[in-house]
């Protein structure tokens, strides 16, 4: 017999409340390696635009159910909880500042760095959306570090939309212009297939 919805709804909130809570008390390889495409200047100024960028969730309860459910999906690739649940709240935080499917931001960081943070690929890019570090001498920041949970997803993310954007919502070619394969598929189909059997939303 199935379970009331308000039953359920109560568990999941109990759970994913002592999820966060492990989160929220911290202060804040071998990768494919990201677009090494330089930044024309409508994407430094977007980049920079983003440093200070700040939002929240929309939906508290929306939110918990999410990082409980993608929190025990991630549990092998990171078996920390505290660092997963930091990587899982500031992946959705900034896919959502950036207008992108949190899901599919997941399922980038799967391809590019299996989740690794300190992740290096062979051209150079780092952390955890395989950010190439020249990204931070063009937008005159070049203190910053990428390996920063926030700061890597901050600008992997703003990166991504603005491949969106300039791509007219062809996502396909968005993602391969950031692999820097645009005009190839096969990028592209690795992340649909990360985002189909392991991130898909239910």
């Amino acid at each position: 017999m199935a379970e009331p919805r308000a039953v359920t709804r109560t568990r999941l909130r109990a759970v994913a409340r002592t999820l966060v809570a492990g989160a929220l008390s911290l202060c804040l390889v071998g990768a494919q390696a990201a677009t090494t495409e330089r930044p024309d200047d409508e994407l430094r100024h977007i980049l920079i635009q983003a440093i200070d960028s700040s939002d929240s969730f929309a939906d508290r309860f929306d939110a918990e159910v999410w990082l409980t459910d993608m929190s025990r999906r991630l549990d092998r690739k990171v078996p920390d909880p505290q660092e997963r649940l930091l990587i899982l709240k500031t992946a959705h935080y900034e896919a959502t500042r950036a207008e992108l499917p949190p899901e599919l931001v997941l399922a980038v960081i799967d391809i590019e760095s299996n989740f690794d943070r300190f992740a290096i690929s062979h051209a150079g890019a780092r952390g955890l959306m395989q950010v190439m570090p020249f990204w931070l001498d063009e937008i005159g920041r070049p203190d910053d570090d990428l390996f920063d949970i926030r700061t890597n997803l901050r600008m992997g993310c703003t990166i991504l939309r603005h491949y969106l954007d300039r791509e007219r919502g062809n996502r396909t070619r968005a993602l391969a212009r950031y692999n820097g394969s645009v005009g190839k598929t096969w990028y592209p189909q690795r992340v649909y297939k990360a985002l189909g059997k392991r991130w898909y939303r239910q």
